[in-house]
């Protein structure tokens, strides 16, 4: 397989060294990113008279066939070649002779990898974005069918007042909006055109960058400084930050259902489809799926810094350093984006029980608080009615029992300001649905939220379409 270098040479690369420094078996992922920005700079050189017409047309045609035949398993890509720059050049060589040999001219390998991750990389954007707005929708149906599901609310994982279901979910739905929200933004900042970079220093031909800027859909048109566009990543390290923090969003929320999924809690049961057995327990049902996107959440991070600490020593412009941007990062995207896919999935056929989830609630005291607010609005200072119910609180503990079963006896007890309506003000329905501030879980404020969710949802797919 021919180099796309080599007449200053007298030797051949040893052979180790060669396959210690070539790409293609990662890079070869990005055939149709090369094929994209190979077919925009022909029709480009063809237009500034750089080439001839007859010549663009063999170069469009030979790139057309390549393409199709890859996609079609009827061209492999071959490992021999250095990269999947060479492998194409070569490929579109041997099909259409010496046209293809004037392919390459005005471009440098720096630009057009840089051009390739970038292609490559707004796809993922893309493709992480779509899988989050399907997470999201399922999300928004828990929150529908679970405004009135009551559950507790925690803090140091400890039971600490009481919450809805709808409530719980709707905490990740605004994080799943900040993670678009990043998404998008770097979408935006990222989307200039390197082609035409050149190595480092452009190139004396008369190119058109705002033409290959355009056919490739680059809205911010191409890049304003040369040594910048073919010497950095810092993109690549920003969505490898926003994936790192998706996977920390999805981490948190399987590490609660693992938890809710323990005999301890019982609070969910996840469908069989998203568990394992044991091969020697016979009685495990194992929350696989959730330990392992918990799991990869690591591998992602890895990536991060991985890229992080390749970028810090690099002097401009470019260095081979910067091969090393792909493996992991390829490897985070595709976690993420099996991640994404497998937890909606699992949070799609997981069961709520609602009757535990509402009795652990009431046996936790979440409504202790609103047993001492009821105290203060009766008149009795709140560090006192503080005191009161943590004492009444102490009584249930001993008794084994919940406040809302404790007598009326033992509440007058301690304070003869109780009345038998103390029940109705601490029972569950209460203790929530007069939770009326914005964005708390009272049924006014959910149903509002729901309604905003379900606009924020469309608004999000037209944008797209």
């Amino acid at each position: 397989m021919a180099n796309l270098w080599g007449g200053r040479f007298t030797e051949a690369t040893d052979a180790s060294a060669y396959r210690f420094n070539q790409s293609i078996s990662f890079d070869k992922r990005m055939y149709e990113e090369d094929i994209a920005g190979s077919l925009a700079h022909a029709k480009m050189l063809g237009k500034q008279g750089i080439i001839s017409s007859e010549d663009m047309e063999k170069i469009i045609d030979g790139l057309n066939s390549i393409r199709d035949d890859i996609a079609a398993g009827r061209l492999v890509i071959s490992e021999e070649a250095e990269d999947i720059h060479s492998f194409i050049e070569s490929e579109l060589t041997d099909r259409i002779g010496d046209a293809g040999k004037k392919l390459h001219t005005g471009r440098s390998r720096n630009d057009q990898v840089a051009l390739d991750m970038k292609l490559y990389t707004r796809k993922r954007i893309q493709e992480t974005d779509r899988l989050i707005d399907l997470l999201m929708r399922e999300l928004l149906k828990i929150m529908e069918d679970n405004i009135d599901t009551y559950m507790p609310g925690f803090t140091h994982l400890q039971k600490a007042q009481p919450v809805t279901l709808a409530h719980h979910a709707g905490a990740y739905f605004e994080m799943f909006i900040r993670d678009r929200q990043r998404l998008a933004d770097i979408y935006e900042r990222m989307n200039t055109c390197p082609l035409g970079a050149g190595a480092l220093a452009g190139t004396t031909y008369d190119l058109d960058r705002e033409y290959t800027a355009e056919k490739l859909g680059f809205t911010g048109g191409p890049t304003r400084n040369s040594m910048d566009s073919v010497s950095d990543r810092d993109y690549l390290i920003e969505f490898l930050s926003a994936l790192s923090t998706i996977m920390m969003h999805l981490s948190r929320s399987c590490e609660e259902i693992i938890l809710w999924n323990s005999n301890e809690y019982r609070f969910v049961e996840i469908d069989d489809r998203y568990s394992t057995g044991s091969s020697i327990m016979p009685q495990k049902k194992n929350p696989d799926i959730a330990e392992l996107v918990r799991g990869k959440t690591g591998r992602v991070y890895g990536a991060l810094m991985a890229l992080l600490t390749t970028m810090k020593g690099i002097p401009l412009a470019y260095n081979k350093d910067m091969q090393e941007d792909k493996e992991a990062a390829f490897d985070a995207m595709d976690t993420v984006l099996d991640c994404l896919r497998e937890f909606t999935g699992m949070i799609s056929t997981i069961r709520f029980n609602r009757d535990i989830m509402e009795d652990s609630a009431k046996k936790g005291f979440t409504n202790a608080t609103d047993a001492a607010d009821y105290l203060v609005k009766k008149g009795v200072p709140f560090r006192e009615a503080h005191s009161i119910t943590g004492r009444l609180v102490l009584k249930c503990v001993e008794k084994g029992i919940a406040l809302d079963d404790l007598p009326i006896e033992e509440y007058k007890a301690e304070s003869d300001v109780f009345e038998k309506d103390i029940y109705d003000a601490i029972s569950m329905k209460t203790c929530v649905e007069k939770r009326l501030t914005k964005g708390a879980p009272g049924r006014e404020r959910m149903l509002e939220a729901v309604r905003f969710y379900r606009v924020y949802l469309e608004d999000m797919a037209s944008d797209k379409d």
